[in-house]
């Protein structure tokens, strides 16, 4: 999914310095499998210009990445994509988008370095490139949300079947989400933001 159709942040992108009233910026990390829409997501939520590495695909991907969904893509990302958000006055989220081939999985150790939390997002015609995806994550103790991009023509399961389907426990939230538009990125963003801060409530002591 490419973001022609994306929303885009209403006026003139902020600059690049953080606000004045921020005082804690923090590290999330954007996940999934190839095209499933993370380079969209942080390109429709970052109040900054997003800094993409997508470079033209080439014959030399056939029969290497599976692009099962995608075949009006034309390019992909070979690092990263990293962009911006205030959640509040107070706290900023800096975003880094993971490239989705398994041949460039070997950057993820970097970029998962420092995050607070992640979003794995997911194409219910694929469900198995999640598994590594979510597999990663917990090997290295970073909590997770799962985010379903609604593709059109994507079939829609029940949040219990897609539970139960991607093995995970009740505590984990999934929501649905159309990462074209601003306010459901962003959606998913809170949502995660909630479930961290759930988790610090928990381990906090009595």
């Amino acid at each position: 999914m490419d973001f022609k159709g994306s929303d885009t942040v209403p006026g003139p992108r902020t600059e690049d310095q953080l606000p004045h009233t921020a005082e804690a910026a923090v590290k999330i990390v954007i996940v999934g499998g190839f095209g499933v829409g993370k380079t969209t997501m942080v390109g429709s939520v970052s109040e900054i210009r997003p800094l993409t590495t997508e470079e033209t695909m080439t014959q030399a991907g056939i029969g290497v990445d599976d692009n099962f969904g995608s075949d009006t893509k034309t390019a992909t990302t070979v690092a990263m994509d990293f962009g911006r958000i205030s959640i509040t006055e107070q706290l900023v989220l800096y975003l880094f988008g993971t490239p989705g081939q398994e041949r460039f999985w070997f950057l993820w150790n970097g970029l998962f370095d420092g995050a607070l939390g992640a979003v794995v997002l997911i194409d219910t015609r694929r469900l198995e490139v999640s598994f590594d995806v979510m597999g990663r994550l917990e090997e290295r103790g970073v909590p997770f949300v799962v985010a379903v991009n609604t593709f059109p023509d994507a079939p829609r399961y029940p949040v219990a079947e897609l539970r139960t389907a991607l093995d995970l426990p009740e505590e984990i939230p999934i929501v649905e989400c159309d990462v074209r538009r601003r306010a459901s990125s962003r959606d998913v963003l809170m949502t995660l933001m909630r479930f961290l801060h759930a988790l610090a409530m928990a381990k906090a002591p009595a």
